[in-house]
């Protein structure tokens, strides 16, 4: 059994459904929710000229490798209405792989460790809430040490 840590992000049609609605389904295809942070609010990143996004944090434990873990994620973004047009666009859903063990992947289609955890605080906030001890395998540090000086000042407020 692995464990991945996801990040589930939205700002369209009632952002706090649609992530409930991920999460009942990543439990359904990935595995076994071991851990949720509390929703997040956070202005828009990079293009912000859109609503506030709702994200939350989940540790699954699956037996899904990290490849099989991005198409069944794929399959469950696209099942809830998931169009990819343009960068940073609002959308329903967006599950991203933050973690996955203590691997680290690059190619052309999967990163991990996310390549932008470290530098997030929309995704360092609720990752610390679940793992603040969790050491990023990148950047030799816990959560709690790269949300302390994480160098993002976006407002992320728990809701």
């Amino acid at each position: 059994m692995n464990t991945a840590y996801l990040l589930l992000g939205g700002n369209m049609n009632d952002p706090k459904k649609q992530l409930e609605w991920a999460a009942a389904h990543i439990a359904q295809q990935i595995g076994r929710i071991t851990a949720a942070s509390s929703f997040w609010q956070t202005a828009a990143w990079g293009k912000t000229d859109q609503p506030d996004f709702l994200n939350q944090a989940l540790a699954v434990e699956t037996t899904l490798d990290p490849q099989e873990l991005l198409a069944e994620i794929l399959r469950i973004e696209e099942s809830m209405g998931r169009k990819r047009k343009e960068k940073n666009d609002p959308r329903i859903i967006d599950i991203d792989i933050l973690l996955y063990e203590d691997r680290m992947i690059g190619s052309e289609e999967l990163t991990i460790p996310h390549p932008f955890l470290a530098v997030r605080r929309f995704a360092l906030e609720p990752l610390n809430e679940i793992a603040p001890n969790r050491v990023h395998p990148g950047e030799g540090r816990t959560m709690a040490q790269l949300l302390a000086t994480c160098p993002d000042t976006l407002a992320v407020k728990k809701i």
